[in-house]
């Protein structure tokens, strides 16, 4: 069998999600998880009033809604039961019409027992579910890994990374699923213990490929080991980079590992970290890592790295050449935005016309050349940012900490179209576009109820 012949099986056996046209079936909207949308007529100011509906759900929501196949699905808490019957502190999927908001079906977990700091209190189900055809990936709270089908909830399979894999999570289990042909992949979230600080299952896998249909693994990988910082909440991206299919998972160790996705065989890895100076003696190691997910940008991967906004450690945004092979710490950096120029970022950028669009935690908005990373410019919004730029009908939607959802135009030109501030508080998350809609989720702090929007131009 020739070269040519066993790419072509390949690409055929890999094909990404089958995505309806205007649907957001994932996190990212797409498997290489650009958040771009092609869209048209969307509102640029906006309040309570363009709301198609409205729809209460629990009071901390840190994933982002999905939208496929007429359904939404957002992971939230259980501070407002659906089910009477059902109380506590839960994690908890749940799926709504989206058409008109009808409440259809939600899944619930229990919190692991006793062990505040593996799932944290009220944190709720922090994974964005991803759709492919009739069923919903995720995962739990639980550090689960489930499948369900999409019209009832009903449970088709589940995977306990924790009891079967041995994965000790921390802080919430938060990666989002991505389906590439017959494979689902995830990261564990295998973490350091909190009594120990160290990492008590090194061997167990940080990441994982499992057939979508059983839910058995085929393949798994713990490349970080005990090197992992501090948690793992990153979630994979796949693109076909020069007729090289390849999944990126952002590894706990701060270091970007790429698999051949059908295989599990490592392609490339590249140190994120490489920029910091080692620390001198008495020194405490940072804690830099990546828990924001790569987005790929033609043979590009881009990720900056972060996670605590309040340390000294500095920022850093990273573009790597995804055409490399081994160790590429020292061949594949195309360019990079030091500390000084690019602060801490949970966030993964967003690309269009040249031009990258990345969110600061402390606050800025960056436009960057795709191509020689020099910034085009930088706004201050004063106000923490946490969720990454939706790109739609020409216009970059983002939330701010101070519960604003903010409009600019797309391009060279900084020029901020709207201020829009009349929703209960929005904090954490992201907006997301379907078939002419705007969803994005809030709480009432004065309330603690969430709400969960869909929003449209006109009334």
């Amino acid at each position: 069998m020739n070269r040519a012949f066993r790419s072509l099986i390949a690409l055929l056996v890999l094909t990404p999600v089958s995505l309806r046209a205007d649907d957001w079936p994932m996190f990212g909207g797409h498997p290489d998880r650009n958040r771009v949308a092609h869209e048209k007529g969307l509102p640029t100011t906006f309040g309570p009033e363009n709301a198609r509906w409205v729809a209460d759900i629990g009071d901390q929501t840190y994933g982002h809604p999905t939208v496929s196949g007429g359904r939404v699905f957002i992971g939230t808490n259980n501070s407002k039961p659906r089910d009477p019957s059902v109380t506590g502190d839960r994690g908890v999927l749940m799926c709504f019409s989206a058409e008109d908001g009808k409440f259809l079906w939600q899944a619930v977990h229990e919190k692991l027992p006793g062990k505040t700091a593996e799932d944290w209190e009220y944190t709720g189900l922090p994974s964005t579910a991803c759709v492919e055809g009739d069923l919903v990936y995720y995962v739990s709270n639980r550090a689960e890994l489930v499948c369900r089908a999409a019209g009832d909830g009903k449970l088709v399979w589940l995977l306990d990374m924790k009891k079967d894999l041995h994965v000790q999570p921390f802080q919430a289990s938060a990666s989002s699923p991505l389906v590439v042909g017959d494979l689902v992949f995830a990261t564990t979230g295998n973490s350091l213990d909190e009594k120990t600080n160290k990492v008590k299952n090194p061997d167990a896998p940080s990441f994982i490929a499992v057939d979508r249909k059983t839910g058995k693994v085929a393949w798994k990988d713990n490349s970080p080991g005990a090197r992992v910082v501090w948690g793992q909440w990153g979630s994979p991206a796949y693109s076909v980079v020069d007729g090289r299919p390849q999944i990126v998972f952002p590894g706990g160790d701060g270091w970007l590992y790429s698999f051949d996705p059908s295989s599990g065989k490592l392609l490339w890895k590249f140190n994120c970290k490489s920029y910091e100076k080692p620390p001198a003696e008495g020194e405490s190691p940072s804690k830099i890592q990546l828990p924001a997910t790569p987005v790929f940008a033609g043979p590009r991967v881009l990720i900056p790295v972060g996670i605590d906004v309040d340390s000294n450690d500095k920022g850093c945004l990273w573009a790597i050449d995804a055409r490399k092979s081994g160790d590429v710490t020292s061949s594949a950096e195309l360019w990079r935005l030091p500390g000084e120029s690019f602060g801490l970022s949970f966030s993964s950028v967003t690309v269009q016309d040249g031009l990258v669009y990345a969110v600061e935690q402390a606050g800025y908005l960056d436009c960057i050349e795709l191509e020689s990373g020099k910034i085009v410019w930088k706004h201050d919004f004063l106000a923490s940012l946490h969720g990454p730029v939706l790109l739609a009908d020409g216009k970059l939607y983002f939330k701010t900490g101070d519960g604003e959802i903010l409009v600019l135009q797309a391009g060279r030109e900084k020029k901020i179209l709207a201020k829009n501030d009349k929703f209960d508080h929005l904090d954490s998350g992201s907006l997301v576009v379907a078939n002419g809609v705007l969803y994005f989720t809030g709480q009432s702090k004065m309330s603690g109820v969430g709400k969960l929007y869909a929003v449209a131009a006109g009334k």
